[in-house]
């Protein structure tokens, strides 16, 4: 079990994610998956996993109206052999590359958020290859979001909540059952993963107040910025 000031950083970390995926949808894994795996390597992606299930589900509770659940119908089913691919990957990935995986998936998804400005048709193809790339990054990293975001990202900011925090809870399940039949779960993991649920309920209760600020243009441009220096520390922390 890690000590006290794992829990203190990791703790803020997840309560920062917390905060920033309750108003926009997405970024707990974003913004704690990088520094989880520098902090202590063996525990990702399941500790992260078994904390963030909670945020999505209650998301859920709150937005339920405005979910896309046709577009569930069709993303969901391609995470489960995207989650399957990423059980195995987590198996036979050292942790070194494991956060260079992490760190290249944070700036991948900044710069595609950046530069992608037209319209993407949430087609049944669509979805299907955004399901199964999430699932494989989900899986692997804890950073299911940026597919699916990226099809939705032009859609109202309610829509887009709920849609992305129905896919994050029930992907979210499919990773933990996919890792733990492949023997990828452990039970430190799961333990120290529940731990750090006060932390996400806290972020999820601070972050409904911000999210017309979040809303806003220039707060999504830096909270992007911040991911992405969170990332690029990881890589080149990884690779040195």
């Amino acid at each position: 079990m890690p000590e006290l000031e794992f829990f203190l950083v990791a703790g803020l970390t997840v309560l920062a994610g917390s905060v920033v995926q309750s108003g926009l949808g997405l970024g707990l894994g974003l913004v704690a998956a990088p520094v989880l795996v520098v902090l202590e390597p063996a525990l990702m992606p399941g500790a992260l996993l078994t904390a963030t299930v909670v945020l999505p589900l209650l998301t859920v509770c709150a937005e339920w109206r405005h979910i896309d659940w046709h577009g569930l119908a069709w993303g969901l089913p391609a995470r489960i052999p995207g989650a399957a691919l990423g059980a195995w990957l987590v198996g036979v990935l050292e942790p070194r590359v494991l956060g260079a995986a992490v760190g290249t998936t944070v700036l991948l998804a900044v710069g595609l958020s950046l530069r992608v400005r037209r319209r993407f048709t949430v087609t049944p193809a669509a979805l299907l290859t955004a399901g199964t790339a999430a699932g494989v990054t989900g899986t692997l990293t804890s950073i299911a979001g940026p597919p699916l975001a990226l099809l939705y990202q032009h859609e109202p900011a309610a829509r887009v909540r709920g849609t992305l925090g129905g896919f994050f809870f029930a992907g979210t399940l499919i990773s933990l059952a996919v890792l733990g039949v492949a023997g990828r779960l452990t039970g430190v993991q799961v333990q120290v993963g529940l731990l750090l649920v006060p932390a996400v309920l806290a972020g999820y209760l601070l972050g409904r107040p911000l999210r017309r600020r979040f809303d806003s243009r220039g707060v999504r441009l830096a909270l992007l910025g911040v991911i992405a220096c969170s990332g690029a520390a990881l890589l080149v922390r990884s690779l040195a």
